[in-house]
């Protein structure tokens, strides 16, 4: 296949910009479609919720594809993640395919921020007739997955992984960009000891314009949805509501499930709008206090992405912890929210 090289994109820092003369096929991306079963989607009537329905038709290509001097290969329980390799260096990346129309709005926010060790960059771009190939640093999983294999993190380890969670989620929000579709799935290992973070990708990112982060959109994974949303048929505080997400995050990373759950849609909602959860009692005190300073009702009550770095938990945690406890001891079990059964509501 023959590669035309075109002038380097601007905010790609260590890659460039190619293009390829026709596409291969790849696999379908459904997280990048407009229904997916990764995720359930709410409407603009907050007491109608309309969930994902599984894509219309199944991939007509599971195996590996070759783009340019790419191998493409899709990522088992990652849907639209393939793992690339270049045939020409033996070099390892991540792919992510977007349709040639919308891509330079998928990755508009990686010209806006700063480099930041928590946040993945772009390393190359490739581009064809129909399909954009972004590559992106190699991962080794993502946490939800981790989690899935996992019954519960104690607090050191916990503490050492939330807060490069929220390191990168306070440099976006200083930069006047809210994630929004915030979960655990977003963040992946960037080391084979799973003890660096990043964040995957900003493709669903909002990008402020103005001083004002009030936001209408009701997109979003329901296990993580803040009650604002719920409650509110007009606007409401994006980096306020991505607040909420974290809380439910560092729950799920203390405790081994969700603070909210319930197979019925109708019955989730109502406990995320009570907004009403337990802590164990095992939880150290500093803990229950930054988990209750996260997952409040009134989102101006919430700690802010920046204000949640100086928490003292992170200090007490790792001051705590006897050693370094890797992703993969033995003695981790299958948690308690197993999501086999409810991709549509958990995710």
């Amino acid at each position: 296949m023959n590669v035309q090289w075109t002038s380097p994109v601007t905010f790609v820092r260590n890659g460039r910009n190619k293009r390829i003369d026709s596409d291969e096929p790849v696999s379908k991306c459904p997280r990048l479609s407009e229904s997916s079963s990764d995720a359930g989607y709410l409407s603009s009537s907050p007491g109608s919720p309309v969930w994902a329905a599984p894509l219309s038709g199944t991939p007509t290509h599971q195996g590996p594809s070759r783009i340019g001097q790419f191998l493409l290969i899709p990522i088992a329980d990652r849907d639209g993640v393939h793992s690339a390799l270049n045939v020409h260096t033996g070099e390892e990346s991540v792919c992510k395919v977007f349709d040639m129309v919308h891509y330079q709005e998928k990755i508009r926010a990686h010209s806006i921020l700063p480099a930041h060790r928590n946040i993945s960059h772009i390393k190359d771009i490739v581009l064809g007739d129909r399909k954009a190939y972004v590559f992106l640093e190699k991962d080794y999983g993502d946490m939800h997955m981790f989690m899935k294999s996992c019954k519960k993190l104690d607090e050191e380890l916990a503490s050492r992984l939330f807060y490069q969670v929220a390191s990168a989620v306070a440099h976006c929000h200083q930069m006047d960009i809210v994630l929004g579709d915030l979960k655990l799935r977003k963040f992946v290992f960037s080391d084979e000891k799973r003890t660096q973070l990043k964040l995957e990708s900003l493709e669903d990112c909002h990008v402020l314009e103005g001083d004002s982060d009030s936001m209408s959109d009701k997109h979003g994974c329901p296990a993580y949805v803040s009650p604002e949303i719920l409650n509110s048929s007009g606007s409401y505080s994006g980096k306020q509501a991505d607040v909420w997400s974290l809380g439910v995050m560092l729950y799920t990373l203390l405790v081994g499930r969700y603070p909210f759950h319930d197979s019925d849609p109708s019955a989730l909602f109502s406990k995320i709008r009570r907004g009403q959860f337990c802590l164990p009692d095992a939880l150290s005190p500093k803990a229950r206090c930054l988990i209750r300073s996260l997952l409040r009702k009134e989102p101006w009550e919430r700690l802010t992405a920046a204000e949640i770095l100086i928490h003292p938990w992170f200090h007490h945690a790792q001051e705590r912890g006897s050693g370094e406890q890797e992703a993969g001891a033995t003695d981790q079990t299958v948690p308690t929210f197993c999501l086999e059964n409810n991709e549509s509501l958990f995710c």
